[in-house]
This record gives structure tokens, C-alpha cells and sequence, in this order.
């Protein structure tokens, strides 16, 4: 990502014509003084319908605009949220038609196969929110089902290597560890603590009658305990497990049972398989509909400022839209300059601002109220949701 992701999106009344317009703002901001990096925004002739229409388009598109925006960061964290470890990749994959975030706002081309100019802007409004809201309902489901898949495969692992209270045994004992095929014996698995070996071993033949003696073997030892067998009769081992743990050894359930065991190593095969299978195939889906998200979001942007620019400047449409990249601690200058240029158009501007009013039918705050038409984006879609 560039240093600094904040757009300003304006527009201003056309002189003789929009480029001269251009000309002027470009030679103010950028030529004189350094103040920001500038890119005329090209909007189509799109169709103006009623003012009426425009007034209650001007509110849905703030609506959408914020519901868009969200969408395209909810895409873009979870993409961030799957690579994991190749999180470093992460901003590489976050593009719009295959070009840098910043190289698709800055040359901005309508995106006529997408949104056709001959539909009605309630049209192409109406198509966007159903393209978000489509797109916002599809990661739903596919993150629900890969986390699913994740939590479960992160469960199984750490029964393979957690601590011995808890761990999957199966790994660490063999089929000769037991007594096979026996009608009055069986053999349990019990967790000692290292510093409670030798209380084990004076201990675990007189816990309750009818244990095996010198049955007792070490099988596995991690950190803090030690796994070992002990092998007493059945009708004795609830009373055994009862004892055991009045001592602080705790007697596992467990069953040797090959099958089983068997069974337990190929689901753990099968939801790595699984995830590695389905990780492909979301990164592409989350990559190419983050890109779908970020494009319908500039294009709302530039249906907003289209809108706004005709109810605040009127018809015949004569305007020129204007991307503009801030430089560092310049924004004060920026914005006196700006109303330099343009505040004869709203006298109640004083400052560069206009005084604090409700202002019916304007689709943005009036606390950023200016006599030019401004927007402001930021286009890290990993940073602040900010309209």
C-alpha cells in the first residue's frame, strides 16, 4: 500500500468547459503549491431522471455507499484472516481488475459492460446493493464453513499434542502396552505427575485389591506428567479410578481398539485434505469478489458525485470531478485554497466550511458541508470504514 491511502473526491462547477476547470484547481493545488497529487475522475453522461428522483437517490446511495464499503472490508479481512502465515502476500491479492487499489481509483474508467449507461441510475443503484448483498451472504456461508472445518481440525491437533490429561492417547501406546483378549483383566492408562513418580510407585498396587503386581510400566512422559499402565481386574476399576484420584493420579478412559485408532488417523488425514483442498479455490472466490466489491464501491462513489454535483450546481450537467491525493500535513493549506477558489459559491462559507445547518436532501454530513461537492475515501481496505 502507498503511504497514505486518503482520497478526496470533489467536484466543482465547469467554467467555459470542465477541463478548463481542471486546469485552474490543478494549477492551485498541485502546480502552485505542492499541496496534493490530483487526477481528473471521468463520469459518463448518465441519466439525470427528475430532481425529485435525484433527492431520494442522493439518501439510498449514502446508505448503500456505507453498506458497500463494508462488505469490501469484510472481504478483504477475511482474505487476511485465511493466508495466515502469507499475510506479507496479502496486499498483492487485494487488487481491482488486476490493478493496485490506487491505480484503479486514480484512472478511473466507467465500467460500461458492468453497469450499462442506459439504465436509470435507480437501475444501476438497485443492481450494485443486489451484487453486495449477494456477495455479503456467500462469504457468510463459505466462512462459516471453512472456520468450521478450521476449529475442527485445530481440535483434533491439539488432542495429539496437548497435555497428557487431555491428548488423543492413541498416538503414544501399542498394542502390546494391554492385556488382550481376557475376560477378568484390563489395563489402565494413568497420568502422575513427575513429582509424584515414586508416591506411584509405592502406591499403585495397594490402591485396591486385585491389581496385578508390578503390572505398572511408563509409556510416554511430557513436561509434567508421566503416562502409566497398571493392570487390576474389571470388577475393581471404578473403585481403582476412585482411589487413584483421591491421590492426584488420574486414570484416563481409554480402550485399545485398532479400528478405532485407525479410524482417528484418517479423519485427522482427511480434514487436512479437506482444508487444503477448499483454501485454493477461497482465496481465488475471496480475491475475485473483493475486486467485485471495491469496483461497485468506486462506482457508487462516482454515482454519488454525479447526484450531488447536479442538485448542488443544477442543469445542464457542466461540472469536473477530481481525484485528490492530500500531501502530508498539507490539508489546512488544502482546504484554504479550495475555498479560495470556490467559496463564492455558498456566501454562509466562512473559514472553508460552511456554518453547521441541515441541509435536506444532501447525502452527507453537513459537518463536512463545503460550497464544492467532497467526498473523502480510504481506500486500505484494512483501515478505518470511513465515509
Amino acid at each position: 500500500m502507498a503511504a497514505t491511502t486518503e482520497y478526496w473526491l470533489i467536484s466543482a462547477p465547469g467554467d467555459k468547459t470542465p477541463q478548463q476547470t481542471w486546469e485552474k484547481l490543478n494549477k492551485a493545488t498541485a502546480v502552485d503549491n505542492q499541496l496534493s497529487t490530483n487526477f481528473p475522475f471521468h463520469i459518463p453522461d448518465l441519466k439525470v431522471g427528475t430532481l425529485d428522483q435525484l433527492v431520494g437517490l442522493s439518501d439510498d446511495l449514502a446508505r448503500l455507499d456505507t453498506f458497500v464499503e463494508s462488505v469490501m472490508r469484510k472481504t478483504a479481512n477475511y482474505l487476511a484472516e485465511v493466508l495466515e502465515d502469507k499475510r506479507d502476500k496479502l496486499h498483492e491479492n487485494l487488487l481491482a481488475n488486476q490493478v493496485s487499489l490506487a491505480t484503479y481509483l486514480t484512472k478511473f474508467q466507467w465500467e460500461m459492460a458492468k453497469f450499462p449507461i442506459k439504465q436509470s441510475l435507480r437501475g444501476i443503484v438497485d443492481a450494485i446493493g443486489q451484487q453486495a448483498t449477494q456477495i455479503e451472504g456467500d462469504l457468510k456461508a463459505k466462512a462459516q464453513t471453512y472456520n468450521n472445518l478450521k476449529s475442527n481440525l485445530a481440535n483434533m491437533e491439539r488432542k495429539q499434542t496437548g497435555s497428557l490429561m487431555t491428548r488423543n492417547l492413541g498416538e503414544l501406546v501399542k498394542k502390546t502396552d494391554f492385556v488382550q483378549n481376557s475376560e477378568y483383566l484390563v489395563t489402565l492408562l494413568v497420568v502422575v505427575p513427575k513429582n509424584q513418580y515414586a508416591d506411584w510407585q509405592v502406591k499403585y498396587e495397594h490402591l485396591t485389591d486385585m491389581v496385578v503386581p508390578r503390572s505398572s510400566n511408563l509409556i510416554f512422559e511430557d513436561s509434567d506428567h508421566g503416562l502409566f499402565s497398571v493392570t487390576v481386574f474389571n470388577k475393581v476399576v471404578d473403585e481403582y479410578k476412585l482411589h487413584a484420584r483421591e491421590n492426584k493420579f488420574i486414570v484416563r478412559d481409554f480402550t485399545y481398539n485398532e479400528e478405532e485408532l485407525s479410524a482417528g488417523k484418517n479423519e485427522l488425514s482427511k480434514l487436512k485434505n479437506d482444508r487444503k483442498k477448499q483454501f485454493g479455490p477461497l482465496v481465488r472466490w475471496l480475491k475475485v469478489n473483493f475486486s467485485e466489491c471495491f469496483i461497485c464501491w468506486i462506482h457508487v462513489k462516482a454515482i454519488r458525485v454525479f447526484v450531488e454535483s447536479v442538485l448542488r450546481y443544477g442543469l445542464p450537467v457542466n461540472f469536473q470531478v477530481i481525484v485528490m491525493q492530500p500531501n502530508k500535513g498539507r490539508v489546512k493549506r488544502l482546504r484554504e485554497v479550495l475555498s479560495g477558489l470556490y467559496a463564492h459559491l455558498d456566501s454562509t462559507v466562512v473559514g472553508g466550511q460552511m456554518d453547521i445547518v441541515d441541509i435536506p436532501g444532501l447525502g452527507f454530513s453537513s459537518s463536512e458541508y463545503y460550497p464544492y461537492v467532497y467526498f473523502k475515501l480510504n481506500i486500505d481496505p484494512l483501515g478505518e470504514h470511513k465515509i
